[in-house]
C-alpha cells in the first residue's frame, strides 16, 4: 500500500555507512548536528546553480537589438490605443 505524501520538509539521504561517518565526524568538528552541516554546504551551490539557470544570454546582436529597441521603441499597435483609450487596465 503506497504512503500518504504529507509536505513536512523531511529529506531522507541513502547514505554509505563511511560516507555518512565522514560527514557526521565533520559535522561533530564544527559543532554542528548532521543536518545543519549539509545545508551549510548544500545551500550555497543550490542557490548558484538557480542564480546561473536564471541568467539571460544574449548573443552580441541580440544585446544591440534591445538596447536599440530601448533608445528607439516601435510605436504602440493600434489596438493597445484603443485598450488605453477606453480607460481598461491589466490586472
Amino acid at each position: 500500500m503506497p504512503r500518504e505524501h504529507v509536505e513536512s520538509g523531511r529529506v531522507e539521504l541513502r547514505l554509505k555507512p563511511e560516507d555518512k561517518a565522514v560527514l557526521a565526524r565533520a559535522a561533530a568538528l564544527e559543532r554542528l548536528d548532521l543536518t545543519s552541516f549539509i545545508l551549510r554546504a548544500a545551500m550555497p551551490r543550490a542557490q548558484a546553480v538557480i542564480a546561473e539557470a536564471e541568467k539571460l544570454r544574449l548573443s552580441e546582436r541580440d544585446s544591440l537589438r534591445v538596447l536599440d529597441l530601448l533608445e528607439n521603441p516601435p510605436d504602440p499597435p493600434a489596438r493597445l490605443v484603443r485598450a488605453s483609450k477606453a480607460g481598461f487596465t491589466l490586472e
